[in-house]
């Protein structure tokens, strides 16, 4: 098994779309290079929020193609596989030609909300059978359900290829004690864009960010800095970017960074059912956020 680094800067793509709903792959292309150019360490390929339950499987399997062949190995690429079937998951895993990617990021069950007994079994077989270095990913607002420090911890210890989780709850205590008992070797990312810098001032590694979809610099030169404990240079950029990391998150995810990427000119603001676009109201706010920072 290859080793991989989640430490600094991972973004979390969109699936562009054009305006019949078909992917665009032009667009994709952009915004690899955008996220590249910006100085990012890794992307992340059909993570959450690539709006993949909207995709076919033969979506899916030209998504990955494209992307690892744009990237053409400048950063590493991390493959987004979850799901709350277990056994399907695993021979997902099993028959999936990992080829080219570095590692995988796998969301905790949802809607099913397993006892944190279930989600200790899941992963043991999610780990079990990955070719690649896992990231676990908590994110109980999309889940329904809560992946406990303790429960986190003990996946930690008995999987040696789950590499880090990627920490979405919110919960400040929950991530601190991931960070006070974790493994020697075994990183927490942030999975909340506005609570990146206190985390890694607590002792987290990074961020797997969907803002860095429009600001990758930005938001690379804030994890970097904040990485080197230079909070003086890394505070102005943080609150630089909290406006904009609030606003994109209030109608929903990707919805919000969809519309900011048209305002950039980075992707024409389209999604799919049950996502909707944004509200002009909010659209609007989200063009005078991004003057500001641009200007």
């Amino acid at each position: 098994m290859k080793d991989f680094n989640a430490k600094g800067t991972g973004v979390a793509l969109v699936t562009p779309f054009d305006k019949h709903e078909n992917i665009d792959f032009t667009n994709l292309g952009r915004l690899i290079e955008h996220c590249i150019k910006g100085g990012v360490d890794y992307l992340v390929c059909l993570g959450t929020t690539s709006e993949y339950p909207t995709l076919t499987e033969k979506e899916m399997s030209a998504i990955k193609d494209y992307t690892l062949e744009q990237v053409n190995g400048r950063v590493p690429v991390v493959l987004g596989m979850g799901g709350n079937n277990t056994k399907e998951l695993v021979s997902k895993i099993t028959h999936t030609d990992m080829t080219g990617f570095s590692a995988i990021l796998s969301v905790a069950p949802y809607y099913n909300k397993p006892s944190q007994k279930g989600f200790i079994s899941h992963f043991h077989f999610v780990a079990g059978s990955s070719p690649l270095p896992v990231i676990v990913y908590n994110v109980p607002g999309r889940t329904g359900s809560n992946l406990k420090a303790e429960t986190t911890l003990q996946i930690a210890e008995e999987c040696k290829n789950v590499i880090a989780v990627k920490e979405a709850s919110g919960d400040m205590s929950q991530c601190m004690e991931i960070l006070r008992n974790k493994p020697k070797g075994f990183s927490l990312l942030s999975g909340e864009d506005a609570l990146t810098m206190p985390l890694i001032a607590c002792g987290a590694e990074g961020v797997i960010s969907v803002t860095a979809n429009a600001f990758p610099k930005q938001v690379s030169d804030m994890v970097n800095f904040s990485l080197k404990s230079s909070f003086k240079k890394a505070q102005p950029l943080h609150y630089a970017l909290l406006p904009f990391t609030n606003a994109i998150f209030e109608e929903g995810n990707p919805a919000g960074i969809k519309a900011a990427l048209e305002i950039l000119g980075l992707g024409d603001n389209i999604v799919r059912l049950p996502v909707s676009k944004i509200s002009k109201t909010l659209n609007n706010r989200l063009q005078s956020i991004i003057k500001e920072i641009n200007k």
